[in-house]
């Protein structure tokens, strides 16, 4: 069963609301009805701040991350990074917070909201990748997240990706590379296939399924929110694989998702603005953390950041904790070859 919306809004907000000025949130239908009627050319982000109101694409289901909330704000990560960069630009430009418009981003229509003009920026676990790269511009990455397991508190048989191998029954949405990536791993794992996070999140709950897979921070989002229901499994590839042509070793990341806001296709001025805030916002005060660190503590929870921090700082580790805005050289990294024989 699905995760109803009604369930979503009786619960506790997961992230602490920074926004300043007047916030509207506008739903799908809605969106659907201006986008017909407003311009069809891309917007302006450092335009639109300067005349005094954005709209800013998030995900409304995604707790954690960008969850509609019944008092018309939007909470979760993703909507705290957006709302901090506009205000930051706003304030190196010397004109007032602008007014915010939330629209909601479904994935396969994110960089279409943009090149139509429905947007000025999304932030909604946008995955920046070479694909991506040539339609849209990013700025960040404003978080980097890894692959990973949730697993039911009380179950104590998964530890490890390896004990999916016992015929475990995996769930992740239709169409995801997740769990393609675990079968290859692990061929007798049983996938069950649904149409949303949520509808895997209720099925675990109900024990239908034994985990779901996803992105680390998704996860995290609805652990932090269905409070000591849910316990998050690392994932690393068990042995030396071939993937897509490049090799996997043991131990690494099964993925590295690296999310950016994405802006119209060449727009350099809205790029060196929103890389220049998110600088500002991993930048902590003397004695205080940053905004960014706090903020993403207040959405995906305090024991879940702890101990990315403490894997982040293990000797050795391959799962870096801080992103570095600007730095987008792993679009053009090269992937390692994979040796003759190995599969």
């Amino acid at each position: 069963m699905r995760m109803s919306q009604e369930t979503h809004r009786t619960r506790p907000q997961v992230s602490r609301w920074r926004g300043a000025g007047l916030v509207v949130a506008v739903g799908a239908l809605l969106a659907g009805l201006l986008s017909g009627c407003g311009s069809t050319e891309p917007r302006n982000l450092l335009s639109s701040i300067r005349d005094g109101a954005v709209v800013l694409g998030v995900k409304f289901d995604q707790p954690g991350l960008g969850l509609y909330e019944p008092d018309g704000n939007v909470t979760g990560f993703d909507a705290s990074v957006a709302t901090y960069v506009v205000n930051s630009i706003a304030d190196d430009l010397g004109v007032d917070h602008p007014e915010i418009t939330w629209r909601e981003t479904p994935s396969a229509r994110r960089e279409a909201m943009i090149d139509n003009g429905e947007v000025d920026l999304i932030a909604a676990t946008y995955s920046i990748n070479a694909s991506r790269s040539k339609k849209v511009s990013f700025g960040g990455p404003y978080l980097q997240t890894y692959q990973g397991l949730m697993v039911r508190d009380d179950d104590n048989s998964i530890s490890e990706l390896a004990d999916l191998d016992n015929g475990k029954k995996l769930c992740s949405v239709t169409g995801s590379t997740s769990a393609q990536n675990v079968k290859a791993q692990l061929p007798t794992v049983q996938l069950q296939e649904y149409d949303s996070y949520s509808a895997c999140v209720e099925a675990l709950r109900r024990g239908k399924v034994d985990a779901l897979t996803t992105d680390e921070a998704i996860l995290a989002g609805y652990s932090n929110f269905w409070k000591d229901e849910f316990k998050l499994v690392e994932m690393t590839y068990l042995k030396d694989a071939c993937v897509k042509d490049a090799l996997k070793t043991a131990g690494s990341p099964f993925s590295t998702e690296r999310y950016g806001v994405g802006v119209a296709l060449g727009d350099t001025a809205a790029v060196e603005a929103i890389n220049k805030a998110l600088d500002t916002m991993l930048t902590p005060a003397e004695g205080v953390e940053s905004p960014w660190n706090a903020d993403l503590r207040e959405a995906l929870g305090n024991e879940y950041v702890d101990e990315i921090i403490a894997r982040a700082d293990r000797p050795g580790s391959k799962f870096p904790y801080l992103p570095d805005p600007g730095d987008l050289e792993f679009l053009d990294s090269p992937s390692t070859p994979f040796p003759p024989g190995l599969e």
